[in-house]
């Protein structure tokens, strides 16, 4: 009986329904599959050049699963939390991304186009520079860039409001003007860090080399709960594409909806930045090719965006960690070659009458 109810129930789902949730399994297998391939990939191997040394496919395995062999530390305290650290903070930024264009009924709108990115790192960045972070470890930095986000994504909302309604091109244009403003408050930073500047410069590019067990630690279970508290306002960021008063109409607050996944999407933003540094354009990448599989229904859109979003982190350092090895590259200028090109196609798109 139970084999018959699980295939009528699988029968009486429509065509469109199986294929998302096909798309959400085999986005599920991706990632896995992902995150398993990526730590066998690096400049000592064994997917990579080899150099100096090269790691067998069999050393590597040995490291993995049965702790033997000298490659157990590359693999356990370097390569895996730098995986797992690639696919939390890809999740955290595309999530984020995500509500953010629901919110803003905007589908150019990003932590990193919007300024949220920058405001997090002259958060982080000032922590550092006034050498807090001994008194609080791992923690005050990211407290400082939730703040400061938090105050960025408040002040550009402001901005891109006239008369108690959401300008589109007003709020594109006040989120560059103050990333633009944070990115010389940040350079002003620099100017005086000297001895730490290489750590300023460190968040301007975006990188994971960081990543340890205690940075998983603490990323972790910001952007699960981030990710489930905007999951389940799924619905709500539904009517709220339907409009404030449409969504008023059916018994959601807006106002109260907007701030709660403005704060939401500060803190997923701000944690990611203050251990990685500004990676832009995940945001924006990721929610418009989830959408073109999707849809626009969010209660799929959120977990598919997550879900895509760690994947595409991931294989985004992959091509960092050995496209000119032996020499590492910040991973956020593969995402930024990625996603420069991608936001000028969606401006013509725009232009010319498209979504």
């Amino acid at each position: 009986m139970g084999k018959k109810g699980a295939t009528s129930e699988w029968a009486q789902l429509s065509t469109l329904a199986r294929r998302r949730v096909l798309v959400l399994l085999g986005l599920i297998l991706l990632l896995a599959a992902s995150i398993f391939a990526a730590i066998f990939i690096g400049t000592l191997g064994p997917i990579g050049p080899g150099d100096p040394v090269r790691i067998s496919f069999a050393e590597a395995l040995r490291a993995l699963f049965q702790h033997s062999g000298d490659w157990v530390p590359i693999f356990w305290d370097v390569r895996i939390p730098r995986v797992l650290l690639a696919a939390l903070v890809g999740a955290a930024l595309a999530c984020a991304g995500t509500a953010m264009q629901a919110v803003f009924r905007n589908p150019l709108a990003d932590p990193y186009i919007i300024g949220v990115s920058s405001g997090a790192a002259v958060g982080a960045a000032s922590a550092g520079l006034l050498g807090l972070t001994a008194a609080v470890a791992t923690f005050l930095p990211p407290m400082f860039a939730f703040v400061s986000a938090l105050l960025t994504v408040f002040l550009v909302y402001f901005l891109g409001t006239v008369r108690r309604k959401v300008r589109v091109d007003t709020l594109l244009l006040s989120g560059v003007a103050v990333a633009a403003f944070l990115g010389a408050v940040v350079s002003f930073l620099i100017y005086f860090a000297k001895e730490q500047f290489h750590q300023l410069i460190f968040w301007l590019l975006g990188s994971l080399s960081l990543a340890s067990w205690d940075v998983v630690a603490v990323v972790l279970p910001v952007v699960v709960v981030g990710a489930l508290v905007v999951f389940l306002h799924g619905r709500d960021l539904n009517a709220l594409l339907l409009g404030e008063e449409t969504a008023h109409n059916l018994g959601i607050d807006p106002e109260h909806l907007k701030r709660l996944m403005l704060g939401v999407a500060a803190l997923m933003t701000a944690v990611a930045v203050a251990f990685t540094g500004i990676i832009g354009f995940v945001g924006l990448i990721v929610p418009h090719m989830m959408r073109l599989v999707l849809g626009a229904d969010h209660r799929l859109l959120v977990p598919a965006s997550t879900l895509f979003g760690a994947t595409f982190l991931i294989w985004s350092d992959a091509v960092a960690r050995t496209v000119v090895a032996p020499t590492v590259l910040p991973v956020g200028i593969i995402t930024a070659l990625c996603g420069g090109p991608f936001f000028i196609y969606l401006l013509r798109r725009s232009g010319s009458g498209g979504e």
